[in-house]
């Protein structure tokens, strides 16, 4: 029971509940036998509309959307119910998307780590909702749990999220959530990936034609992710049909050395430019700061080589990887099968902290700054006779935390294919990780799934780490589509564009001159309407995500629909509607979407917003639950800045913009406050960058300064927009208005 009303029914005899002092509680449950891994019986779940994250393959999770326990798909990492305070929940009535707010509360099972055991929910025909415990290792076994799963409830959902994932910090101490950790200064800045660029054909000149273009063009990336390709491999396979699968060939191969292969060597001035020389020569000519390395988890796809001379001292032993039966139920990833014959050249724990010292090490002595860590995920089915998979996962995950802050500049890390609650919940340090399936620019059902993908999964993980939305064409025919997207999405904005096939007007949108971007304050996330809602295939829903800024709100709405169905697979079936169909999609957009906007409104707000539309640039001023109707095409998006309207000297009405020319325009304002004299009143902000500063004002100001010098200004009597020119030069100004 939750608030006093029936949730599940039917409940198990051997399940147990531990109260929390926070109003939460775990679920447990205990077996007659002893096993590495058991299914509980909880109860029966039916009548509520439930938001669940999966994971549909090995490293990455989607939404689910039902309202029944048959509907929880295997694997399931989160729960969020939807329940009313008035009348019996038993009732099975389903409550409707517009119902008040105020009648609604919500309710999160969370399954968790319990000691070397690994939680997750599914559902069965018969609407039981079970959870899934298990170690990874035949040898770690129990009999009894207490601590499996978390449920706990509030009456906002996003609250309900943070305070969970706040009271599982404190108790587990296993992880640390994002509000506690360091971020790398890479979040927040422009950067270029060589991943879609050039694939494992990436070598220096390829690198050095993409930063010369896209520094031509007025965007000089402040970080490059040398991806894969760089590496010195090797294969010891004799299979003639594994030999002629050239992309399942590197998912077999292992790493040699720590060198980079000859791709990334030459000549200059006579003498050989090796990797030390190459990322000396990119930060001079181009402007990079960071320069980012990729590798496996293992080192390389396979592991490391046992019989390179380099390698040996680290003793790496062939193993192969066994999925459990959660990892079946779904998509089976093919770097998996590649692996699963051929078998993974494993370094075991007490040599690992020594392998990520000394590749970290050598790294670090060529210039480079940060490293991105792929197929962490792979660890999970690893675990017999290492303790388990979160055993094996903290070991690693740890070790390399630890080489990563000895090695390189504060936590430079982008962890990725990592998206299981084994590594999220064992993350302590690192704050940056991947949150989806790839871009994959040639595969047209992933793009919309790509958005909403993202922006459901960080409902979780957006508690634990700083979303890395992936890399984006900025000439893709969706380019504008994405680049939105991480405009609100609290992420870094990085691009693997070939050399010179940029659009420009795209990137200025995200980025400014300096190669700084304004990155909202926390992870995009579903409007509290899109929760249980579908967005990608129930042909009527559009995708809403809201952010913060310092002292404004953002909103992006986008239509998701026809794009394709879940779960991504490469290569599905396209059928995107035609000229003569648009499949134009219909909603509306309030204020109250962005969630806590009265935190950055602050204590004398009224309730009153402007709203600015980025694609149309109309300004519309309208109560906090004011409701404003759109349309959207396919594919078609909008951006709205909404900004809480404040009065001064109790008679003028403003809300700052910021930037009107980026998607994220109130990203650029950091600071207001106003001051009264006999002179009047001034309205003074801190604005970072350049270009058309935008505000709402019910008047005109009767003049403008920028860091105290007049400026003319522009102002529309009506709609109350005011305009003013920043200079070029990008910097932190006080533009001041007086009336």
């Amino acid at each position: 029971m939750v608030r006093d009303k029936v949730v599940l029914s039917k409940v198990a005899p051997n399940i147990t509940l531990t109260p929390l002092k926070d109003g939460a509680a775990f679920v447990g449950a205990t077996s007659r036998s002893s096993s590495s891994r058991h299914v509980f019986n909880i109860g029966v779940l039916r009548g509520y509309r439930f938001l669940s994250l999966f994971r549909f393959k090995l490293w990455w999770m989607i939404p689910s959307f039902g309202d029944a326990a048959s509907k929880v798909p295997v694997d399931t990492q989160m729960l969020l119910l939807e329940a009313r305070e008035a009348s019996a929940l038993g009732s099975g009535t389903i409550i409707p998307a517009d119902k008040d707010a105020d009648e609604i509360f919500y309710i999160l099972i969370l399954p968790v780590l319990d000691g070397p055991f690994r939680t997750s929910l599914q559902g069965t025909d018969v609407d039981t909702l079970q959870f899934c415990t298990e170690s990874g290792d035949p040898s770690v076994q129990t009999f009894e749990f207490s601590e499996a799963v978390m449920i706990n409830t509030d009456t906002n959902p996003f609250d309900l999220i943070k305070k969970s994932i706040r009271i599982l910090e404190k108790h587990k101490g296993t992880f640390s959530s994002v509000e506690h950790k360091k971020l790398p200064a890479q979040v927040d800045l422009f950067g270029w990936s060589t991943w879609d660029a050039f694939y494992d054909a990436v070598d220096r000149i390829g690198i050095e034609e993409g930063l010369k273009s896209l520094s031509e063009g007025g965007f000089q990336p402040k970080w490059l992710v040398i991806d894969d390709g760089w590496q010195n491999i090797s294969n010891d396979t004799t299979d003639n049909s594994k030999l002629a699968d050239v992309e399942g060939l590197k998912f077999i191969s292992r790493q040699v050395n720590f060198d980079a292969n000859p791709k990334f060597k030459g000549s200059g001035q006579g003498k050989p430019i090796e990797l030390q020389e190459f990322c000396k020569s990119i930060k001079e000519k181009y402007g990079v700061k960071y320069v980012y390395a990729w590798h496996t988890a293992l080192g390389y796809w396979a592991g490391v080589s046992p019989t390179s001379e380099e390698m040996k001292k680290y003793a790496a032993k062939i193993i192969y990887p066994v999925q459990s039966p959660g990892n079946l139920s779904h998509v089976v990833c093919g770097t998996i099968l590649c692996v699963e014959d051929e078998g993974v050249a494993f370094i075991e724990p007490p040599r690992i902290r020594d392998f990520y010292e000394d590749f970290h090490r050598y790294l670090a002595s060529c210039g480079v700054d940060g490293v991105k860590v792929d197929d962490q995920n792979l660890l999970e089915l690893l675990g017999s006779g290492y303790g388990g998979r979160v055993a094996l996962t903290r070991e690693f995950l740890g070790a390399l935390e630890e080489s990563v802050i000895n090695n390189f500049k504060d936590i430079s890390l982008i962890s990725s294919m990592c998206m299981s609650t084994d590594y999220l919940y064992s993350a302590k340090k690192v704050a940056v990780a991947r949150v989806s399936e790839d871009f994959m620019p040639t595969e047209p059902t992933f793009q919309t799934m790509h958005i909403a993908g993202v922006a459901y999964t960080c409902l979780l993980a957006g508690e634990i780490i700083v979303p890395d939305w992936d890399m984006f064409h900025s000439n893709h025919y969706t380019a504008k589509f994405h680049a939105a997207a991480r405009a609100i999405g609290g992420c870094a904005v990085y691009v693997s564009d070939k050399p010179g096939e940029h659009d420009f007007d795209v990137i200025k949108r995200v980025v400014l001159p300096d190669g700084s971007i304004l990155r909202a304050r926390c992870a995009g996330r579903p409007t509290r309407d899109c929760l249980f809602s579908d967005p990608v295939t129930d042909g009527r829903s559009l995708m809403k995500i809201w952010n913060l800024n310092k002292i404004t709100g953002v909103l992006g709405v986008f239509n998701c629909q026809r794009g394709g169905i879940w779960p991504p697979i490469r290569g599905a079936p396209y059928n995107p509607p035609s000229e003569s169909e648009p499949f134009i999609i219909s909603g509306t957009v309030s204020p109250t979407d962005v969630e806590f906007l009265s935190k950055v409104a602050g204590e004398d707000w009224l309730g009153d917003c402007a709203v600015h539309a980025y694609t149309t640039g109309v300004v519309s001023i309208m109560p906090k639950k004011g409701r404003l109707e759109m349309t959207l095409g396919f594919l078609g998006f909008e951006v709205f800045t909404v900004s809480p309207v404040r009065v001064f000297d109790e008679k003028y009405q403003f809300a700052p913009l910021g930037l009107v020319d980026m998607y994220n325009s109130g990203g650029a304002v950091e600071v207001m406050n106003s001051s009264l004299d006999s002179s009047g009143c001034k309205i003074e902000i801190r604005v970072r960058g350049c270009g058309q500063f935008g505000a709402y004002s019910n008047s005109k100001p009767r003049s403008c300064s920028i860091d105290g010098k007049e400026e003319d200004l522009g102002y529309n009597a009506e709609n109350g927009m005011l305009t003013v020119a920043l200079p070029q030069e990008c910097a932190l100004r006080t533009v001041a208005f007086v009336y």
